[in-house]
């Protein structure tokens, strides 16, 4: 039933913000089309926290990212001149594409304090895909994430199909992503409708198949059959998966199926070559030097001046 339980590692984002990353491990990169998966908090942000705890511009291709919280809020700007809040059980999904850039800052936690907590994933694009215009869209309400409502398990589809339901989400190839909040005792099966799934708990605890995980571990299940997901108090559970699209390489924030394309979107953001993200351009995350080294471009570029 379970292939392979992965825990969370710590992974400080810049300036001391610090994240339990799930995906890629390297023991199983990807499940179904995602590729990243990180859990942000819980944690408890403080008014007037320092703006070294954002996440400053920053560049993707080949990829599609999907921000979702469960509490607090995150500001997005990118660089089509989207600037978007999100707020618990509402959806940014931004596909990269050729290249996009975008900043996510805790504004509303400095003037206001807030309780994070929430999930950030990359879905990998379709080869044919992978170099498609950038876009972003943002999603709140049933009526584009379907809720449904089961013996003490309360689901919300954020993306794709599931079990008759299906999502506003603009994906690019077939996947699921799920998030329960189920009461203690309550229960709920996986569906086999996708060759890949995968288990998170976000928080509490719970029974899958017949291993029991706690906050941070995810269960990698077996292709087939049904696994049924019992939960041994409160909990958050997310459950993800889709069809594999084939190996995908990483370098950084890209995504790619050709290591050439990743060196070339290197050396593109070490040189400037990326618009910033509208209304977010006076700073920028440099490309950090194990990745420069890489690259094709040299760094006593225009990429230098910004900021």
């Amino acid at each position: 039933m379970i292939d392979l339980v992965i825990d969370r590692r710590a992974h400080d984002l810049g300036g001391g913000f610090e994240v339990g990353r799930v995906l890629p491990f390297v023991k199983r990169r990807m499940v179904g089309p995602f590729i990243f998966f990180d859990h942000v908090g819980p944690v408890d942000l403080a008014p007037g926290i320092p703006k070294a705890l954002d996440v400053r511009p920053h560049p993707h291709i080949g990829l599609a990212t999907v921000t979702y919280l469960t509490s607090g809020q995150i500001t997005h700007r990118d660089s089509l001149g989207c600037h978007q809040e999100i707020r618990p059980h509402e959806v940014n999904w931004m596909v990269a594409g050729s290249g996009i850039t975008h900043s996510e800052r805790f504004e509303e936690a400095r003037a206001h304090g807030a309780h994070m907590h929430g999930l950030q994933a990359w879905v990998a694009l379709p080869t044919a895909l992978e170099e498609c215009a950038p876009s972003f869209t943002h999603l709140a309400g049933e009526a584009e994430l379907p809720v449904f409502h089961a013996d003490g398990v309360v689901g919300r589809l954020i993306a794709g199909r599931y079990s008759g339901l299906v999502a506003a989400t603009p994906t690019q190839s077939p996947l699921f992503y799920l998030h329960l909040d189920m009461a203690a005792g309550s229960s709920t099966a996986v569906s086999a409708e996708y060759t890949e799934r995968a288990v998170y708990i976000a928080a509490g605890s719970a029974d899958v198949g017949d291993r029991k995980l706690r906050t941070g571990q995810m269960a990698i299940l077996s292709p087939g059959g049904v696994v049924r997901v019992t939960a041994e108090e409160p909990a958050t559970i997310m459950l993800l998966g889709g069809e594999p699209l084939g190996e995908r390489h990483l370098l950084w924030n890209f995504v790619s199926s050709s290591k050439a394309r990743l060196e070339q979107a290197a050396a593109d953001w070490i040189a400037g070559r990326m618009k910033l993200p509208v209304g977010d351009d006076r700073e920028f995350t440099p490309l950090p030097e194990e990745y420069a080294a890489r690259s094709v471009g040299k760094p006593e570029s225009r990429a230098s001046e910004r900021g």
